[in-house]
C-alpha cells in the first residue's frame, strides 16, 4: 500500500515539474515569439528610436509677453512637469495605491506577474506603474496599436482573448526596455504626464487645475488621494457624475497609504470624513484669458506652421494641437485681466441701462424709432439653424417653425452666470438680440505690440470677434483723419478758425441726387468761430464739411490709409462724418500712428514658435514705415488731447477720472446715426485703445444722445482699463505710466495761437518713454 502510495506521488511531483517546466517553456517561447514577431503573427514593437523619443499628445501653450500662460491648443489636454515638480504627496499615493515596489522591481512585480500567468486572456492583472506606462504611451490595448499601423497588426491580434494575452506580453517587454533606458524619476514623471484623468484632463498638472484649481505642488493629501483614485476608472469615478463613489475610491486609496504607512492610520481616518472640496473647471477653447485673441491667431500659426513642415521630414512633422509648442505673443497678461475686468463691469451696467431704456418694448425699431414688425422671423431666416431645418424638413416651412417654437432646456448667457431654462429657438433668439456686445483693444503704439484683445462679452456664447471680424460706422471717431489731412496737405493748422454754419454738398461735390446739409448733433449752429482744435474736441460736424469741401473726400482717404486704415472708403462728402465701416483693429492701428512720430507700425500678435524643449521655429518682428510728417503726427496728439482739456469736449469726463492729472492723454468718442454704435479712442505715448459697443443689428440701440453716445456707451470701460493699469506698479516699472507725448526734434509751432512761438514747449524733448 505505501508503496504504491509512494509511486503514485512520484508521478504526481514528476507530472507537476513536467507541466511546470512546460509551462516554463512555454511562457518563454511565447514571449520570445512576440518580441521577435515570430512569422509575422504577433505585431511588430516599437523600435528603439520609438522607446527613446515616445511620442505623446502635448498641448500648445500661449505665453503672454510678461511669461504667464494665457491659453491653449490642444486634442488632450496635457502639461508635462518635471519629475522635480512632483511633490511627495502625490509620488508616495501613486506608488501605495498602483505599485507599492515600484522602486525595488525591474518592471515586473514577480508576484503580480505569477498572478496574472495563472489568468492569461483575463482582465485584471496588478501591472506595474512601468508596464501601465508602455501601455498609455504605445496604446497596446487599443485601435491606435494595432489597426492603424499594420507593422503592429499581427493575424493573432485579431482574435479576441489571445490579443489581449499577446497585448500583456508585450506591455511586460516593453516595461523591461523602459527600466533599461530610464530612471526610475523619469518612469514615474513620464506615467503620470501620460495618463488620463477623465474630463480631458491628461497628466497630473492638468488634473490638479481641473478638479481643485491648484499646481501639482500645492495639492494636500486628500486631493491627491483623489486624484490617484479616479485612474482606476475615470468614468466610474467622474466626481461630477458619481460624486459618492469618487469619495469611496478615495477613502479606499488613503487606506492604502495608511497600510504602507505613508500616514498614520488615525490620520487617515480623520481624512476620511473630510468631503471632496472639488473646485472643478474644465478647461477648453471658451475657458481662460483672451479666448477672442486666441482664437484670432489660430489661422496664422496653422498656416506658419504648414510652412515649418514643408522643409521637415515626414517624423518630424509638428501639429498644433499636440507637438506642445510655445506660442510666445504679444499680450500682457495684465493689461488683458485689467481689460476684460473692465468690460464685464461696463457691459454689465450697460446691459442693465439698456434693458430699463426698453422695458416694456422691443428695442429693434427703424429709423423712425418705429418698431420693426416680422423682425426677430426675418432674423431667424438668416440663421444657420433655419437653413438646417428647412433641408431637414424638405422646406416645409410649417414643420420648420413648428420646430423652431418647440421648447427644450438649454442654457442661456448671463451676467450673473449661465441660466439652465426652457425655451425655443425663437425665445432664445428674442433674448439674445436684446443683449449689446462689444470690442476692445489695446495696442503700444512705439512698437506695434497688441496688449490687450476682447472680440465680445463672452466667448462661449459669443464667438463672433469685434475686433477684427466686424466693421462699423466710426462716426466722429474718423474725423481726426478729416483734420490730419488738412494738416499733413498745410490747408489748415490748429489754430486756424472756421465759422460753425451750415455746409450743403451738391452736384459739384459728386452728389447726383439732390442736395446734403449735415447737421450737428444736436440739430443746431452756433455760427461762432471756432479754432480748429476746439471745433474737433466738441466733435461739430460742420467744421469737417468744410473741411471735406475744401480737399475732397480722395485726400481725406488717401490720409487715412496712410495712417493704417485698410478698408476701403467711401469717396464722397459723408465720408467727413465716418460713413465708411471700419474695424476696430484698423482705428487703434491708424491712431498709434499718430503716437508714434508719423510712422505706421504693423500689429503684431505673435512674437516667436518654438517646440515644446526651446529651439526657436519662427521668430516675428514689427514692421514699421513713413506715413505721415512727424510734426503732423505731433499736431494730431495735440488735436486730440483738445477733447478732454477743452471746455465741454466730448472726453471731458475722463478729467473725473484719476488718469488725466500728470498725463497727456488724447481722446475722440464716435456717435454714428440714431446711436447704433458708440465709439473711444483713447492716446497716449505708450498706449492706444479702441473700445466699440452696440446692438450686433444696427436697428437694435438706444433711443436718446444721452445713452447712446460713445462718450457713455464705450468711454467709461476705456476710463476703468486705464486706472487699473496706472495703478499697477509692475506695469510703471515697464513704461506704461503718465507722460508726455514725444515731440518732433527742432518742432517749432505756437500753441498758444497768439502769434508768438511758445519757444519753452519747443525745447521740451519726451526723456520717459522706453
Amino acid at each position: 500500500m505505501f508503496e504504491f502510495e509512494e509511486g503514485k506521488y512520484l508521478k504526481l511531483i514528476r507530472f507537476t515539474y513536467k507541466f511546470l517546466l512546460g509551462s516554463t517553456l512555454f511562457v518563454v517561447l511565447f514571449i520570445t515569439a512576440v518580441n521577435f514577431n515570430f512569422l509575422w503573427l504577433f505585431g511588430g514593437m516599437p523600435s528603439l528610436y520609438e522607446l527613446e523619443n515616445p511620442k505623446s499628445q502635448e498641448a500648445s501653450l500661449l505665453i503672454s509677453e510678461d511669461g504667464q500662460e494665457i491659453g491653449k491648443y490642444f486634442r488632450e489636454n496635457r502639461n508635462p512637469v518635471e519629475f522635480e515638480d512632483l511633490s511627495p504627496t502625490i509620488i508616495n499615493t501613486l506608488m501605495a495605491t498602483e505599485d507599492a515596489r515600484f522602486t525595488t522591481h525591474s518592471g515586473i512585480d514577480m508576484r503580480s506577474m505569477m498572478r496574472v500567468v495563472l489568468s492569461v486572456g483575463t482582465s485584471g492583472g496588478g501591472s506595474t506603474i512601468s508596464q501601465q506606462l508602455a501601455k498609455n504611451l504605445f496604446h497596446t490595448r487599443s485601435v491606435e496599436f494595432g489597426e492603424d499601423d499594420p507593422l503592429y497588426m499581427g493575424l493573432l491580434m485579431k482574435i479576441g482573448g489571445l490579443k489581449t494575452a499577446i497585448a500583456k506580453v508585450k506591455e511586460w517587454i516593453l516595461a523591461i526596455k523602459l527600466e533599461r533606458r530610464y530612471t526610475k524619476q523619469e518612469i514615474m514623471a513620464m506615467y503620470l504626464n501620460e495618463v488620463s484623468f477623465g474630463n480631458n484632463a491628461y497628466g497630473i498638472q492638468v488634473a490638479c487645475r481641473t478638479y481643485f484649481q491648484k499646481d501639482v505642488k500645492t495639492v494636500s493629501l486628500p486631493e491627491a488621494a483623489t486624484l490617484i483614485g479616479l485612474l482606476q476608472n475615470p468614468s466610474l469615478y467622474d466626481p461630477r457624475i458619481r460624486p459618492e463613489k469618487t469619495l469611496e475610491r478615495r477613502n479606499v486609496v488613503l487606506g492604502q497609504l495608511a497600510k504602507y504607512d505613508y500616514v498614520l492610520e488615525d490620520d487617515a481616518r480623520s481624512m476620511m470624513e473630510s468631503p471632496l472640496n472639488l473646485k472643478f473647471k474644465v478647461e477648453n477653447q471658451n475657458t481662460g484669458a483672451a479666448p477672442y485673441f486666441r482664437e484670432s491667431i489660430r489661422k496664422q500659426i496653422l498656416s506658419v506652421i504648414k510652412e515649418i513642415n514643408a522643409d521637415r521630414p515626414e517624423d518630424q512633422q509638428i501639429n498644433l494641437y499636440t507637438s506642445g509648442l510655445r506660442i510666445y505673443t504679444s499680450i500682457d497678461s495684465r493689461m488683458q485681466k485689467y481689460a476684460e475686468e473692465s468690460i464685464q463691469e461696463h457691459m454689465k451696467a450697460e446691459q442693465s441701462l439698456f434693458y430699463s431704456h426698453w422695458r416694456g418694448r422691443n428695442p429693434w425699431v427703424n429709423e423712425e424709432m418705429k418698431e420693426i414688425k416680422g423682425f426677430l422671423k426675418d432674423a431667424m431666416k438668416r440663421t444657420d439653424r433655419y437653413r438646417e431645418l428647412m433641408a431637414a424638413y424638405n422646406n416645409d416651412e410649417f414643420k420648420v417653425w413648428e420646430e423652431l417654437n418647440k421648447k427644450v432646456k438649454m442654457t442661456v448667457f448671463s451676467y450673473q452666470g449661465d441660466i439652465d431654462t426652457t425655451m425655443s429657438s425663437m425665445d432664445s433668439l428674442n433674448y439674445y438680440k436684446r443683449i449689446l456686445n462689444c470690442g476692445f483693444m489695446a495696442m503700444d503704439p512705439t512698437n506695434g505690440h497688441v496688449k490687450a484683445w476682447i472680440g465680445g462679452i463672452n466667448y462661449k456664447y459669443f464667438k463672433f470677434d469685434h475686433i477684427t471680424q466686424s466693421k462699423r460706422q466710426p462716426g466722429s471717431t474718423f474725423k481726426p483723419f478729416v483734420y490730419g489731412a488738412a494738416i499733413e496737405n498745410e490747408i489748415a493748422t490748429p489754430c486756424d478758425e472756421l465759422i460753425d454754419e451750415p455746409v450743403t454738398f451738391g452736384e459739384e461735390d459728386g452728389l447726383t441726387n439732390g442736395t446734403w446739409t449735415p447737421q450737428n448733433s444736436d440739430g443746431k449752429y452756433s455760427y461762432e468761430k471756432l479754432k480748429l482744435r476746439r471745433a474737433m474736441a466738441l466733435s461739430i460736424n460742420t467744421i469737417s464739411a468744410k473741411l471735406m469741401k475744401e480737399m475732397g473726400p480722395q485726400k481725406i482717404a488717401e490720409f487715412a490709409h496712410k495712417a493704417g486704415i485698410s478698408s476701403a472708403l467711401y469717396e464722397g462728402p459723408s465720408l467727413c462724418l465716418g460713413a465708411s465701416e471700419v474695424s476696430v483693429f484698423e482705428q487703434v492701428s491708424a491712431y498709434s500712428t499718430f503716437a508714434n512720430a508719423g510712422e505706421r507700425i504693423e500689429p503684431i500678435l505673435i512674437l516667436k514658435i518654438t517646440d515644446k524643449v526651446g529651439n526657436v521655429l519662427r521668430e516675428f518682428s514689427p514692421t514699421a514705415k513713413a506715413a505721415i510728417k512727424p510734426e503732423t503726427a505731433y499736431l494730431m496728439t495735440y488735436m486730440l488731447q483738445g477733447a478732454v482739456q477743452e471746455p465741454g469736449g466730448t472726453a471731458e469726463g475722463l478729467k473725473r477720472t484719476s488718469i488725466v492729472a500728470g498725463n497727456e492723454i488724447g481722446a475722440k468718442t464716435g456717435t454714428t446715426s440714431n446711436y447704433s454704435d458708440g465709439w473711444f479712442m483713447g492716446v497716449t505715448q505708450k498706449l492706444v485703445a479702441g473700445v466699440w459697443v452696440g446692438g450686433d443689428d444696427r436697428s437694435i440701440h438706444f433711443r436718446s444722445l444721452a445713452l447712446g453716445q460713445g462718450a457713455k456707451m464705450a468711454m467709461p470701460a476705456y476710463a476703468k482699463f486705464m486706472e487699473k493699469v496706472y495703478s499697477d506698479q509692475s506695469l510703471a516699472i515697464e513704461g506704461y505710466r503718465k507722460m508726455p507725448f514725444l515731440k518732433p526734434e527742432k518742432f517749432v509751432f505756437d500753441f498758444t495761437c497768439s502769434g508768438k512761438v511758445d519757444i519753452d514747449s519747443t525745447a521740451v524733448q519726451n526723456t520717459n518713454v522706453q
